[in-house]
């Protein structure tokens, strides 16, 4: 019974936790963009963010990719090289990962200019 109690317990809690979340985010954006329309500031770019939001989906695309090339490359080091377990995949990860980010970078810095 008790188990049963814990697992409903942590579901509970983590869908409150991400409707919470939720909620805020959407309800300061709408409290954001209220206040633009009463200063009747240029609300322009707020509703036109569609190349920013291919940028961010770009970045952690590559960021994702970047993470998988790291944990299989770990795994390869660590099968043949006989490199430590953590070490191998830990190390990889954040190299790939952070290059899947250097990468981006350039490529917003290219298409900015």
């Amino acid at each position: 019974m008790d188990e049963i109690l814990r697992d409903a317990l942590v579901s509970v809690s983590a869908f409150a936790g991400i409707f919470g979340i939720v909620y805020v985010y959407l309800t300061a954006r709408n409290r954001e963009r209220l206040l633009m329309i009463e200063r009747g500031t240029d609300a322009s770019k707020l509703f036109n963010s569609r190349g920013r939001l291919q940028l961010q989906t770009l970045k952690f695309g590559m960021l994702f990719v970047g993470i998988a090339l790291g944990i299989l490359i770990g795994n390869i080091l660590h099968k043949k090289y006989d490199l430590d377990k953590g070490v191998a995949f830990f190390s990889m990860v954040f190299l790939f990962g952070g290059l899947s980010l250097i990468i981006h970078f350039l490529i917003d810095r290219k298409i900015k200019d």
